[in-house]
């Protein structure tokens, strides 16, 4: 069945590199990509990314290489490996999470969290925001939290990032617990040069601090 020993050492070697070049540990490492390929930013508002195009070259050269190293079920093996690479970092990462990690590194989220702003006069806007924290650790952890507008929006228009207006936001989530968090806010944006006047938004971006040590999710 195996064809050259040789081509799977290298798949998996080549595997091994690409899973480390974007690893999405402590932070969220394609956070600004518009188009991705597999777990690699291929293009954000500043161009084409280089290491993203390198590192999706190394996976489809990895998966060529599995192909030649097998005799029978290539195209069930390839299948399988892939899904296999693109669960291997968040199970790596819970693992970690919850043995070793403390603080703001044991926060985990699953970056379904929504934003929702209604007009209230030219310069209110109510502001509604839903997401969900898990900490993985054994101890309780605070932290500050912001919100990153996404990077998709033009002209430096604020969005998500208006309910910083209102923090901070400090926010304490029990050991090994999930934390339902809602906040609303009045939003008095008189100050504010350049933002919507509503809309809502999917998969928002955050920001963690505690101290010096900061994560982006």
């Amino acid at each position: 069945m195996i064809r050259s020993k040789a081509a799977l050492i290298s798949s998996v070697i080549i595997l091994g590199i690409c899973i480390y070049l974007y690893f999405p540990f402590p932070n969220n490492v394609i956070l600004e990509a518009q188009s991705t390929f597999m777990s690699f930013p291929i293009h954000n508002q500043d161009g084409f990314i280089l290491l993203g195009i390198i590192g999706s070259i190394l996976f489809i050269i990895a998966m060529i290489l599995l192909a030649i190293g097998m005799k029978k079920y290539r195209f069930r093996l390839i299948i399988i490996v892939a899904i296999i690479y693109a669960m291997i970092p968040n199970l790596l990462i819970t693992m970690y999470q919850e043995t070793f990690a403390r603080g703001i590194t044991a926060i985990s989220y699953d970056g379904n969290g929504n934003c929702n702003f209604e007009y209230v006069s030219e310069d209110l806007l109510n502001g509604e925001c839903n997401f969900v924290l898990h900490n993985r650790s054994s101890k309780d952890v605070s932290f500050e939290l912001e919100f990153l507008d996404s990077f998709y929006m033009e002209d430096e228009v604020r969005m998500e990032s208006l309910m910083n207006l209102a923090g901070p936001y400090i926010i304490t989530i029990e050991a090994n617990r999930k934390k339902s968090i809602h906040l609303k806010e009045l939003l008095e944006l008189s100050d504010v040069p350049s933002h919507i006047d509503g809309g809502a938004s999917s998969n928002i971006h955050l920001k963690l601090m505690d101290g010096e040590k900061t994560r982006t999710l």
